[in-house]
């Protein structure tokens, strides 16, 4: 039987070069050519990307706790998938357009304000964790899974959730 292999390295070098390309958008020249489609959309379709991912990992949960591991995994997996398609799409936006600006009262803009930093911290502390979380839940080192799980998940479910709450304050100054 062979031994399961060690991901480590690999995660935190894909994680560190994904976190910094979405921080360099925020750096870089806008593009300035003619894009075939309606980028307005975008800011919608992660929301909505982030709401499945919310649902999916929901969902992820209580099948684990039925001890539906099929089940489990295959939410996982979707949760997997709709935060990539939301990088994919949040990506694209941030190099196609100029960030938007906050226009709300003081009040509103401190809740904004408190949301989206947390949002962002823990989308990155996020990226790793739930990489390890799923490599070692399909390695089958299931203590391990579980001990990060216990973080992992209502980590990504904030980020999740947050994701859509962002999206609800800022969308009247798109």
């Amino acid at each position: 039987m062979s031994k399961p292999r060690n991901f480590t390295a690999l995660i935190t070098v894909f994680s560190i070069i994904l976190i910094g390309v979405i921080a360099a958008l925020f750096f870089m020249p806008k593009y300035e050519g003619t894009v075939g489609f309606d980028v307005t959309v975008l800011p919608l379709l992660n929301a909505v990307f982030n709401c499945f991912t919310f649902v999916f990992l929901l969902l992820s949960l209580y099948f684990v706790k039925k001890k539906n591991i099929a089940a489990h995994r295959n939410f996982v997996l979707l949760a997997f998938v709709t935060t990539a398609l939301f990088l994919v799409s949040y990506v694209v936006y941030h190099f196609l357009t100029e960030p938007t600006k906050f226009g709300g009262s003081l009040w509103l803009k401190y809740v904004y304000f408190f949301v989206l930093i947390t949002h962002v911290l823990l989308a990155i502390v996020n990226v790793p964790m739930a990489l390890i979380t799923v490599t070692r839940g399909f390695n089958m080192k299931i203590e391990s899974h579980r001990k990060i799980a216990r973080w992992t998940m209502p980590i990504w479910l904030y980020v999740s959730s947050t994701g859509v709450l962002v999206y609800l304050l800022i969308s009247p100054y798109y």
